[in-house]
This record gives C-alpha cells, structure tokens and sequence, in this order.
C-alpha cells in the first residue's frame, strides 16, 4: 500500500456468498484503488436465493474492531450496511459522533429475498442516533417507505421522498428508484445541500438469484468520497459502476440452482 493511498471502512454483515455485505464491499474499494478496512457486525448464512441465518457479533468485539482501526489508521471515509440490532446502531454512533469522517449509511433492512435483517424497532434507532451524523443516506424503495412511513409508488414522487428524509435528518439523501415497475428508464434521486439532483440511467432487470447492488453502490460512493471526490461526482460515478457489474453478471449452475453474482 502506498503512503498516500486513500482508506475506506466498512461496518457491516459478513455475506459467506460473497455477492454482499463486507465481500462487496471490499472487492469494489479495490477496484477504485482504495485501502478497504473491515468491521464485522454478523455474520450471515445467505446466498442470493436464500437468507438461512444471522448471528450478531458480540457488542464489545463490535466495539474492539473499529477502536482498533480507528486508532490505527487514517480513515478518509466509512460506509455502513447491516446493523442488526439497536446497540450495534448506538454503538457505532457513540464511537463517531464526532463527525469527522464522511459517512454513508446503507440502511439494509429487507434481502433480495425478502427476509427481514433488523431486530424490532432497529430503524428507529438508525434515524434518531446514525442519521444525523451521517453524510449520505442511500435507502431504495422499500427503506425509504419505511423511513417515511409512506408509500412510493411513482418517479414524481422520488424526489420529494430523497427531499423530506434529507431535510428530516439533516442528511444528504440518495433515493435508489430500481424498485419501480415498468420497463422505462430508472431514475436515482439525490438530494444534497437543498437541491436535487436526478440520475437516469437504462432499465436493467435484476434476475431472480442476484444481490448486493445497494452494498456496492454505497462503497463505491464510500470509495469516490476517499478519493476527495464530492457528492456530485462520487453518486453518478458509482451508479455507472454497478450498471456496468449488472450487464457483466455471473451465472453458475449447481444442484438444480441457478446462481448469479455481480460481474467483478
């Protein structure tokens, strides 16, 4: 590693996969020539197709990971994924409260699968003790209803959703519109410093078997605000990237399953 190469932490789920959480996150720091850090909070039993199990790490191992890295390292930026439970939230926001160091949540909260990642009332949390603290929010869809206690159910509605969860948390927020039905264009709403900014790119849809696009659409944000990009930059740069992993997907065959991976 070079002295002036940049460093990037992930806090968030182990995917024994490999398709998400810390796997991706990682492989898509190297890819833009970011030193990746890593901080385990569970670790889960999962494939594309199926979510078997989630075992939270230990609060005080939690803790003792990121103190470490903390101590250790100049970290120029963090990105959040999986927080199972409302101490690993508080946790993490006691240890960065501060503000010193951009952060992008991923607010994982429902799999590709459909399965639930977050213990009761976690979301709460997120919002009142990460949020505000936070530099970026990426929720899809479905987070972001949760966040607003609200349905989306059209692209006009995306930019006043990415508007009232920024203006609510006093975080610039990036709406995700790959959930809409139809076969037109997606668009991906930010809204940053009281504008918002809209991001269209080709409808590609995801086959049944394939996850991790919202892990590496935050570490690449993650990745381009380590390289001092801003928000303007490092957002649509990040969105080109995961459109390119999409179109180059993997698919293997085994034990009558079809299987696919992002195209690293």
């Amino acid at each position: 590693m070079s002295n002036n190469q940049p460093i990037a932490l992930t806090i968030a789920g182990s995917d024994c996969s490999g398709g998400a959480g810390i796997q991706a996150d990682l492989k898509t720091f190297q890819h833009f020539g970011v030193h990746g850090l890593s901080a385990v909070t569970s670790i889960v039993a999962e494939t594309p197709l199926e979510v078997r199990q989630i075992e939270p790490v230990e609060i005080a191992l939690l803790q003792g990971q990121i103190n470490i890295l903390k101590e250790s390292y100049p970290i120029n930026a963090i990105k959040t994924g999986l927080l199972p439970s409302r101490m690993s939230i508080i946790a993490i926001a006691e240890i960065f409260k501060d503000k010193t160091i951009p952060i992008v949540v991923d607010p994982v909260m429902i799999a590709s699968t459909g399965a639930s990642l977050l213990g009761e009332n976690t979301s709460s949390i997120l919002c009142a003790r990460l949020l505000p603290i936070a530099t970026l929010v990426t929720p899809n869809i479905p987070e972001a209803c949760a966040l607003l206690n609200r349905e989306i159910s059209s692209a006009a509605e995306l930019e006043n959703a990415a508007r009232d969860i920024a203006e609510k948390h006093q975080v610039s927020c990036l709406v995700k519109g790959g959930h809409l039905p139809g076969n037109d264009e997606r668009v991906d709403v930010l809204w940053h410093q009281g504008h918002a900014h809209q991001f269209t790119h080709p409808c590609i849809d995801l086959p049944d078997g394939i996850h991790g696009t919202g892990c590496t659409l935050s570490s690449a944000i993650t990745a381009g605000l380590a390289l001092g990009q801003d928000l303007e930059t490092a957002v649509p740069d990040a969105i080109d990237y995961v459109q390119g992993l999409i179109k180059n997907a993997q698919t293997w065959e085994y034990n009558a399953k079809t299987i696919r991976c992002l195209g690293w």
